[in-house]
């Protein structure tokens, strides 16, 4: 991660450095989780999908019964703003945030009007091919939209992922294939995921559990448009088990290289590189 001299955060209506005090004790985002973000991402100049990750948290604040206090031109303007004051060529993760000060009906929920805002612009570098993942199994699984706010890109739902890659590491991994209460494969403890078989790609189709990932939706089209078959469907561990390739999808990273899930390897296959390869010249075009 960053040093605190390459974070720039807006708030409040101005630029501060480093990272800086955004909350007060008695927040209701900071006593109660109302809080929820997004990540956008600079590289090479570049800032593909972002008025798609501005929209998004704008639909997460509300999903949590808040009411945005930035529209999508403010939100884009601002992003580009902030991004003026790094190197042209920076690696920038852009993470907006939305939560609640005050208190609503019945205490425990929020003022939808009370709504506070932050823009923090991190470098953060681009991993390379060699920042490959190692899957396992976890014993936790993803909830669903009837017992939290999946339908969010929510803060208060990453302890439960954090759980999830303390396992896997303490299994001597890099992150963890997630199921679903139902025990089908939903995603990665961070990241959509993706396997090939016979020259088909699959992956789990959203089912509520977890979040069509914008990058992950990028993928399906540059995929596509590659010729090949994309199947989104439901997924047992079995079947990553018997996949010839698997990646990942995220917007930290993009497309990242999955070269075991417990005892089985893969390569790192033809279509990830591919599919890594098409969303770099889609992001340049």
């Amino acid at each position: 991660m960053s040093t605190a001299n390459t974070i720039k955060t807006f708030h409040q209506n101005r630029w501060q450095s480093g990272n800086v005090p955004i909350m007060g004790a008695a927040d209701h985002g900071t006593w109660l989780g109302t809080l929820v973000f997004d990540g956008a991402r600079q590289f090479d100049g570049l800032v593909p999908d972002l008025a798609a990750h501005c929209q998004r948290v704008n639909d997460s604040a509300l999903s949590l019964g808040m009411n945005p206090t930035m529209t999508l031109s403010e939100l884009e303007q601002c992003a580009r703003d902030g991004l003026s004051q790094f190197d042209v060529d920076a690696a920038v993760y852009i993470r907006p945030m939305y939560w609640s000060t005050g208190y609503g009906d019945g205490f425990i929920s929020a003022d939808p009007d009370s709504t506070d805002f932050c823009l923090c612009l991190q470098e953060i570098p681009m991993p390379d091919l060699s920042a490959s993942a190692r899957l396992t199994t976890t014993r936790f699984h993803r909830p669903t939209l009837d017992v939290a706010t999946v339908n969010a890109k929510a803060a208060c739902l990453y302890p439960n992922n954090a759980r999830m890659m303390r396992e896997a590491f303490s299994k001597g991994f890099t992150n963890a294939l997630v199921c679903d209460a139902m025990g089908n494969v939903a995603e990665s403890a961070t990241s959509n995921v993706f396997m090939v078989r016979d020259g088909v790609v699959f992956t789990p189709i959203p089912n509520g559990s977890f979040l069509n990932g914008i990058t992950r939706q990028r993928v399906i089209i540059l995929l596509r448009e590659m010729g090949l078959q994309v199947l989104e469907t439901t997924l047992g561990l079995d079947d990553f088990h018997a996949a010839d390739e698997v990646f990942m999808t995220g917007n930290l990273s993009k497309v990242t290289p999955v070269t075991a899930f417990d005892t089985t390897e893969y390569p790192i296959g033809d279509v990830t590189m591919k599919v890594r390869a098409a969303y770099m010249e889609w992001a340049r075009s």
